[in-house]
This record gives structure tokens, sequence and C-alpha cells, in this order.
């Protein structure tokens, strides 16, 4: 059923959305609480492979990938093992630091951030196709995306967690996507992945303007995370 299938889209892509803000609020609230522990960190760990991981893979299975059986299960696995040594990798060196997971910087694209933009690039894919009942030849962009973002999430690119984004016009920007969270939230994702990419070619005063510095450490120069 074409109206049926289009609702289960746009389910998931609300859920994984939903994941994505509270992944970012989650850890803010426990250390508020004072109830970070490590059965903590690794639950959170399994929440995200099964929200940033499985569900994307899934989706994007179901929208274009079963059409090309041999395929399909490859690319999927691919992505959501990629995300799962990401994890893996995350945690390790969370390890090593005690557990003092705070700094500003991830090495290689934050897999919740991969599974956001999956998530909106196909809610804008079904925004264009809407009243058709299926995405059209744009679909076929999501496998391609997810073998690039499987590569994103090992890269040796530098992005600033989300905490530490100098959002001066956070309220303006927030306001702008609820109106247009048809196709913004895409644009946001894109241009954070984007970010990464560029970042080491910019200009300190470019990276001041763009982060927010955490403690003494300049943009740049802080630790490593990974997740």
């Amino acid at each position: 059923n074409p109206d049926a299938a289009g609702d289960l889209f746009h389910t998931a892509i609300w859920f994984i959305l939903g994941a994505f803000v509270f992944d970012f609020l989650d850890g803010r609230i426990a250390r508020l609480g004072g109830h970070e522990t490590p059965f903590g960190r690794e639950f959170d760990s399994l929440a995200d492979i099964v929200s940033f991981g499985l569900a994307p893979a899934l989706m994007v299975y179901r929208v274009v990938l079963q059409e090309f059986p041999r395929a399909c299960w490859i690319i999927a696995f691919i992505y959501l093992a990629c995300g799962a040594l990401r994890l893996a990798r995350f945690n390790s060196a969370d390890a090593k630091h005690d557990g003092s997971n705070h700094q500003n910087t991830f090495t290689g694209f934050p897999i919740p951030a991969a599974a956001g933009l999956i998530a909106s690039i196909t809610l804008f894919l079904l925004w264009l196709a809407e009243g058709e009942h299926h995405l059209g030849n744009w679909r076929f962009v999501l496998p391609p995306l997810l073998l690039f973002l499987s590569f994103m999430m090992f890269s040796r690119f530098q992005y600033p967690s989300f905490k530490g984004i100098n959002w001066k016009t956070k309220n303006l920007v927030l306001i702008f996507t609820v109106l247009n969270y048809e196709w913004m939230p895409a644009v946001l994702f894109l241009a954070y992945l984007l970010y990464g990419v560029l970042r080491s070619w910019l200009s300190r005063e470019w990276r001041r303007e763009i982060e927010e510095e955490i403690g003494e450490e300049p943009p740049g120069e802080t630790a490593e995370q990974t997740r």
C-alpha cells in the first residue's frame, strides 16, 4: 500500500530525528543529575547502534535497496558495521580518558549526524514527491550516501560537537527549521558534513566565529573524540 508505506517512512524519519535530539540531551541531563555511570554509557551505545545504525539502514533498504536483492544487504550491512565499529572506537577512547568524555571535537563524522542526514534527505525526497507515493529516481542517491557516510565515519576529518558550535542565532535557526521542516534539516546536516571537510582549510578567525571555545584550548587544538 503506497499510502501506508509513505506513512511508515515518515514515522521512521521522525523517530530517527527524535533520537538525535534526545542523544544530544541525555548526556547533559545525566551529568546535571550526577548519574553518569559506565552502565549508562554502554546502554547509550546500544541505543545509538539501533537508532542511528540499524534504523537508517533498514529504512533505506525498504525505500530502494529491496529492488536489488544481491546488493541490498551488503550496502546496509556495511553502514551498520561501520556504525558499530565507530561506536566501539568511541568507547575505547572514552575508557582511555576514564570516562571524561567532554572535549568538543570529533574525529570522523558522528554516527548520530550520519543518521540525521539520511533521515532528513529521505524526508526532503518524500516532500518533493508528495502525492506521487514514491520517491522517483532521486531515491537512488540514498545507497551511495550510505556508503559515503560509512567512509566518513572512519575518516580523519575533525568535526566540532554540536555543543561546541557557536549558535549565535540559534533561536532564529530553530524557528526557521520548524517552519521549513521538509528541507531545512537536510541543509543543516549537509552544512555540518561539509564543514568538517573544509575545517582544516579555514582560518583561525573563521573557526572562532563558528565554534565556541570550551576551556582554554583554541579550536583545532582540543583533544579528539571518535564518536
